[in-house]
């Protein structure tokens, strides 16, 4: 892993002060030495009743995979009885990647996008919005089961130039293409 996307990613790792050693640990092993074509990191605060816990998620675009490692905190339990933090990794091969949507908003008599929603699919996680089923008969008061639809969701990640700064938002932009380029080329011919 010596190219330069992958020594930017783990210098923004290391200045976001987020847990920075617990974080760079679960992306090294999940990049499994491949380098990095883009990338983005969130760091947000959470509330839960009269705390603020923070997480940072890492995305990651490899020529392979995409790499996505979530790191949270959580106060002490009865398992650990001191603070802790917990790393999922998940690397998800380019070719299992169905679909990329980006949602960009720019307001009225600006060129910039100002906040961008990037949700990315792979089967893992779907869905579901159902709603009654209805016949033409208004008067009708038949059960017409329900009739919905079924949308993969696996990841969503939404950045806002106001919170966190319009840099964040163009590595979203460049990673979502940069991820529609690579999953254009692993598509399965018709």
């Amino acid at each position: 892993m010596t190219g330069p996307q992958n020594d930017a990613l783990f210098a923004a790792v290391s200045q976001s002060g987020y847990h920075p050693e617990v974080v760079a640990a679960g992306l090294r092993d999940a990049l499994a030495d491949e380098d990095v074509l883009a990338y983005v990191l969130h760091h947000e605060p959470t509330f839960d009743r009269d705390e603020v816990r923070r997480h940072l998620t890492a995305l990651a675009l490899t020529p392979s995979r995409l790499v996505l490692v979530h790191t949270d905190e959580h106060p002490a339990d009865t398992l650990l009885p001191k603070p802790y933090t917990s790393t999922t990794s998940e690397a998800v091969p380019l070719s299992a990647v169905t679909s990329v949507v980006v949602t960009r908003m720019v307001p009225e008599g600006s060129r910039g996008v100002v906040e961008a929603v990037l949700t990315i699919g792979w089967g893992a996680v779907s869905r579901v919005e159902l709603e009654p089923a209805q016949c033409e008969d208004p008067e009708c008061d038949a059960d017409h089961g329900y009739s919905g639809t079924l949308s993969s969701d696996d990841f969503s990640l939404r950045l806002s130039a106001v919170a966190e700064g319009g840099t964040a938002v163009e590595q979203l932009l460049e990673l979502a293409r940069r991820l529609s380029e690579a999953t254009s080329r692993t598509a399965l011919p018709r």
